[in-house]
């Protein structure tokens, strides 16, 4: 398995990725704008310009998005994003990172293995703790959350989804 940021190469996967969320009324979390653009060169872009601080779209954080690729058959699995820092919304339910797995891939411990290899990615950013959060009931994410060392801290209720949104942290130690 391997964390790659997004390229053309990778294009039709992305769009059929896409397609599996959209045809199931999936959520799509860690695909930064990807559920709203229907053009691949265009998420790529934009996903570009969201990891750049100087670049970044206003009202969003400089983030850094990922595919998670099976190196067998260079298939897209996944996809995870770290926010760099918080905006208000981040701080309170979304978290420092964000990800998905493809529905026809799930429960083979791929949200997992994707979760341990970005999180010394956020060490590298200079972040020494993780928040992240997953909708109340959400018992795969939540599992692969404490898998990773994820502290409950609390549950906060997220007006505009009406869902619980669950807190988690996850401190980022040198081993």
């Amino acid at each position: 398995m391997k964390l790659i940021e997004p390229t053309m190469e990778y294009a039709q996967q992305i769009m059929a990725y896409r397609k599996e969320f959209l045809e199931r009324g999936d959520s799509m979390d860690g695909t930064g704008a990807l559920r709203r653009m229907d053009n691949p060169q265009y998420w790529i872009q934009h996903s570009k310009r969201c990891k750049d601080p100087s670049a970044v779209p206003q009202g969003l954080v400089p983030a850094t998005q990922y595919l998670f690729v099976r190196e067998e058959d260079e298939k897209i699995v996944g996809m995870i994003q770290i926010r760099h820092y918080f905006n208000p919304y981040l701080e309170k339910f979304g978290g420092h990172i964000g990800y998905s797995v493809v529905p026809s891939e799930r429960r083979k411990g791929y949200a997992t293995q994707m979760l341990k290899m970005v999180l010394p990615k956020c060490r590298e950013l200079g972040l020494d703790k993780v928040l992240i959060t997953c909708d109340y009931g959400n018992e795969g994410s939540k599992r692969t959350i404490l898998k990773n060392g994820g502290i409950y801290e609390s549950t906060v209720y997220e007006p505009d989804e009406k869902v619980d949104v669950e807190r988690y942290w996850i401190h980022l130690t040198d081993e």
